[in-house]
């Protein structure tokens, strides 16, 4: 599927504008063909360059972490990159958890679940880095979750050398303690006293890592 879309021809196949492009962020485009549907994030509609600089470094991240992922569950398939710029992805029927504390209970299990995607995409040696922000894990219509906009992710091969290791530890670290966060504001009942300590524990190296870990982060999110 998708297989005959052209950039140049995104805006008038799309069936829906899931979020217009700004200076800085990409189009992203519902395109839905025999009975498939993809979401396409779109780069080739930004000033050049931005889209030729920011736009094919983040397709790239998003392409190298989604193909690492690939068959992890809660993780969406990724179908096509065009020319660089564009990425299509599968469609995860659901929506984000943004406000969803307001209208609709979680389930337990469905923090369980999360953390199991979390673990499942660091031994595939992938960390997310941005999990704190509600818009980027879904409540899917099967009432799991599901984790998308891998953009910002990291790999552990680009940590390999002396003394980053413990950086990328960190991060897969703070991928776990979003899940606790997620579950403190969606089901604060369940968070036990040790979810909580993990959460507010500091320690002299650990400050140092994680002003190391927040400069980056700054870095991938102001890109992404």
């Amino acid at each position: 599927m998708f297989e005959t879309a052209r950039l140049d021809e995104l805006p008038e196949r799309a069936a829906r504008v899931l979020r217009g492009p700004s200076s800085t962020r990409p189009a992203i485009w519902l395109l839905e063909e025999g009975g498939a549907a993809a979401v396409v994030k779109d780069f080739s509609v930004n000033h050049t360059l931005y889209r030729n600089t920011a736009g094919r470094f983040l397709v790239w991240r998003e392409q190298k972490a989604l193909r690492r992922l690939a068959g992890v569950p809660g993780v969406p398939r990724m179908i096509r990159v065009i020319d660089g710029l564009a990425i299509f992805m599968e469609r995860l029927p659901g929506r984000t958890l943004e406000n969803l504390e307001r209208e609709h209970t979680l389930e337990p299990t469905f923090f369980d679940r999360l953390r199991e995607i979390v673990l499942q995409c660091h031994a595939r040696g992938v960390a997310h880095c941005d999990l704190k922000r509600a818009a980027n894990i879904l409540f899917g219509e099967d009432g799991r979750p599901y984790v998308i906009d891998w953009g910002a992710s990291i790999s552990e091969s680009e940590f390999r050398f002396f003394g980053l290791r413990r950086i990328f530890e960190r991060f897969e670290e703070d991928d776990l303690l979003a899940v606790i966060k997620v579950k403190l504001r969606h089901c604060p009942e369940r968070v036990s006293a040790d979810e909580k300590a993990r959460l507010y524990r500091r320690s002299g190296p650990e400050r140092l890592v994680r002003r190391l870990r927040d400069r980056l982060r700054e870095i991938l999110q102001r890109i992404a």
